[in-house]
């Protein structure tokens, strides 16, 4: 679903953390990985992946907590300081690093607009998920050229030529 001219909220349970997005995301990941699941303790995270200055804090503040993530180079994980729910994350992305962030879904307001366009590290999903038919489906990560769409991935050529040179 599309947010276009239009912004969405979110935030962390306890109200703190207060957050706008105002563009709709680059692509929509269901992650199925291990790391996923021990960090949320559930089977999967869904993050959009957003341009951050596409996600505007609007009241509080989070705490960044490095942790691992599957490619080794880590993920900074903003979390609300005072109910610990994480809001979004930062990874490596090649060198984009702060200028992505995976939005948490389920913190938005009203999460059912940006359902997964791909479910990655299916290797390691709980079995007794049942992905639908005509899902994207990848055992571990994928190809960014051949998954995103021409203007998604055009925008994150250009995000990691800001973060290179810059």
């Amino acid at each position: 679903m599309s947010i276009v001219n239009s912004a969405c909220e979110g935030g962390c349970a306890c109200g703190f953390v207060r957050y706008q997005v105002t563009s709709d995301p680059l692509i929509t990941h269901c992650c199925h990985c291990r790391y996923c699941q021990r960090q949320t303790g559930s089977a999967f995270v869904i993050n959009a992946l957003l341009d951050a200055i596409q996600v505007k804090l609007l009241t509080g503040s989070v705490d960044v907590i490095m942790t691992p993530s599957p490619s080794g180079s880590g993920q900074n994980i903003a979390r609300c300081p005072n109910c610990r729910v994480a809001v979004w994350s930062n990874y490596s992305m090649g060198g984009i690093k702060e200028l992505i962030r995976f939005v948490r879904v389920g913190t938005l307001d009203n999460p059912d607009q940006f359902p997964p366009d791909v479910h990655i590290y299916t290797s390691t999903k709980q079995p007794w998920v049942i992905l639908p038919e005509n899902a994207a489906v990848f055992e571990a990560f994928y190809n960014w050229d051949k998954i995103w769409s021409k203007k998604s991935n055009d925008h994150r050529k250009l995000l990691l030529a800001k973060a290179v040179g810059g």
